[in-house]
């Protein structure tokens, strides 16, 4: 069986970051695994999370900074990865240029399970 799925829902975030999900919870009712193609800003960011699923993110185009550990920060740019695991304090955010990138996570993101600071 295929499944073609021709719509992403787009989920709102706050701060101008675009997140089209194209498999997952919100989309596709996918509890396993969420694929989603997200669009940020330059120079944006958001709070420190520390979430129920690991994440794989593929950098397209600009750079993804990855705050972790303690204090650690890891810039991933256009044609790299990283793999994020759950349970760690993670804080995404950008350069000056924004980033295009695809993350997929692994059980499917949830706003329950992503614990965002307040």
């Amino acid at each position: 069986m295929v499944d073609h799925y021709v719509d992403p829902v787009r989920i709102p975030v706050p701060g101008g970051k675009i997140i089209d999900e194209h498999i997952g919870a919100a989309s596709t009712g996918e509890q396993q695994v969420s694929v989603a193609h997200m669009q940020a800003p330059g120079e944006w960011s958001e709070p420190f999370q520390t979430p129920e699923f690991d994440e794989f993110t593929v950098v397209l185009r600009g750079a993804v900074i990855v705050e972790h550990g303690d204090g650690e920060t890891t810039t991933v740019n256009a044609g790299e990865s990283l793999k994020t695991t759950a349970g760690e304090r993670i804080r995404y955010s950008t350069g000056p240029e924004g980033a295009d990138y695809i993350a997929v996570c692994l059980p499917a993101f949830s706003p329950d399970t992503v614990h965002r600071d307040e």
